[in-house]
């Protein structure tokens, strides 16, 4: 764009599209160059790169999130640097001649300060439970009116989870106590076969994404056989949407119950779904090999997952019979338009979070590992939380830990032909309660980031 139209531009470019994506770029040689200014109430995707041999360059926001009244981002190194920032004024300059500079600004969503939706979280007291709420008191949208917590009825959240006890939070109450008229949006954090009969008869004007199994399956037939029991909402089944949310955005933002993804399926879908799509891989030669922390089997009092029995040593589990199995191979049948089984075994690490598969592949007759790379590459440049990591980067849970990010990295096996593809994220955050907001996010039209910005924790 030409510097002196900028501020037209985005007037021009918000006024009729306030949630839909534009691209402005400010170009100049020298410090005479124009500055912008424009007023706006939006969430701002801030990158900025410099010439070989460029000074400072400074955006100057003043912006507004919770807990924070204002920032100056100044003295960008030569890489491209980025960040994501709620700005309510835009003021970009150069601040110093030298060659040319670009500041690019990507509106992500409109977010207004008087949209909140008031939430209630089912199963409040388990770990998916916990980390709604520790990730919920970022969101500057979100009011928590509704925990429940069956067992622990009449305690206080933080009697429960004293690392949260900073929080005001309402007590813990049983499902049955809960009166859901005032309430937006529903998070369902309940065991596997208890959620279906709570969500029908919840309100029809509530949202809800249910962190259990209960409405994954698209089969109802395949739910009974690997669930033991009938689905009890068939009825509910048939608009239910699978919320990987990288995959399928357009469908969550019109829906009304999201199925949230399990952990092993998040991880390994992330990476084969598009190279099966794309024809690169064989789709019935897949065999993943997956592993995960013992948070990702509850919190519920186990003899297996008592501390003498899982530190020190790892074992396999659900051997050819996880139920994370159909999941898999339903999202990897729809991509591949045909029926398809994969290998899938799971095993428990000694550790509280943290997952990592890996996938190995034969690839289409002619491609090669450098075409899966550009596939991955081109898939999810343009996603905050999914990322291809440069050649010769290790993907470790400990670089994931506490975020909602997934890392995936790509070898050539020593087998012709064959590649292994390895993905890494938090089982607790993308794995679950950090996509479940991602989600709820998407369903009230607000930026998909909100609350969920924090990077991972390292060491």
């Amino acid at each position: 764009l030409d510097t002196g139209e900028c501020d037209k531009c985005l007037e021009e470019t918000l006024r009729p599209y306030p949630k839909m994506l534009f691209v402005s770029s400010v170009a100049a040689a020298s410090s005479s160059a124009p500055s912008v200014n424009k007023s706006l109430d939006c969430l701002l995707q801030v990158s900025a790169s410099r010439s070989e041999g460029a000074r400072n360059v400074a955006f100057q926001a003043p912006w507004k999130t919770a807990g924070n009244t204002g920032v100056n981002i100044k003295s960008w190194s030569p890489k491209r640097t980025t960040s994501f920032i709620r700005l309510r004024s835009f003021h970009a300059k150069n601040i110093q001649t030298g060659p040319s500079f670009v500041v690019e600004a990507k509106a992500i969503a409109s977010a207004p300060e008087d949209v909140i939706v008031r939430t209630a979280v089912l199963g409040a007291s388990g770990y998916t439970g916990a980390e709604i709420v520790r990730i919920l008191s970022l969101h500057p949208n979100v009011e928590l009116r509704i925990l429940t917590a069956d067992r622990k009825a009449g305690k206080t959240f933080a009697s429960v989870f004293p690392h949260l006890s900073a929080l005001k939070l309402p007590d813990l109450i049983s499902v049955g106590d809960a009166n859901f008229d005032d309430i937006d949006a529903v998070f369902c954090c309940l065991p596997h076969g208890t959620t279906q009969e709570i969500i029908a008869k919840l309100p029809p004007h509530v949202k809800i994404v249910d962190l259990s199994a209960d409405f994954r399956l698209k089969n109802v037939d395949t739910y009974a056989k690997w669930y033991g029991h009938e689905h009890q909402a068939p009825e509910l089944q048939k608009d239910a949407v699978y919320g990987l949310v990288e995959l399928a955005r357009d469908e969550i933002a019109t829906a009304r119950l999201i199925a949230n993804p399990g952990c092993y399926p998040t991880c390994s879908q992330l990476p084969l779904l598009p190279l099966i799509k794309g024809n690169l891989i064989d789709a019935d030669d897949i065999t993943i090999d997956a592993k995960s922390g013992v948070s990702g089997a509850g919190r519920g009092a186990k003899e297996n997952l008592l501390f003498t029995e899982i530190q020190d040593g790892m074992n396999a589990y659900g051997v050819a019979s996880h139920r994370h199995a159909p999941e898999i191979e339903q999202g990897v049948s729809n991509a591949a338009n045909k029926d398809v089984i994969v290998t899938f075994t799971p095993h428990l690490i000694p550790m509280s979070r943290g997952m990592l598969t890996t996938s190995y592949v034969k690839m289409m007759p002619g491609i090669t590992l450098a075409d899966l790379r550009a596939c991955l590459t081109n898939q999810y440049k343009d996603e905050y939380f999914v990322h291809v990591l440069e050649q010769g980067v290790e993907p470790a849970t400990r670089h994931v830990r506490g975020s909602n990010h997934c890392l995936i990295q790509l070898y050539a096996d020593r087998k012709p032909g064959h590649a292994i593809i390895v993905s890494v994220i938090d089982n607790l955050v993308k794995g679950a309660s950090g996509q479940a907001i991602q989600n709820m996010n998407l369903l009230f039209g607000l930026p998909e980031q909100l609350a969920l910005e924090q990077q991972p924790m390292f060491p």
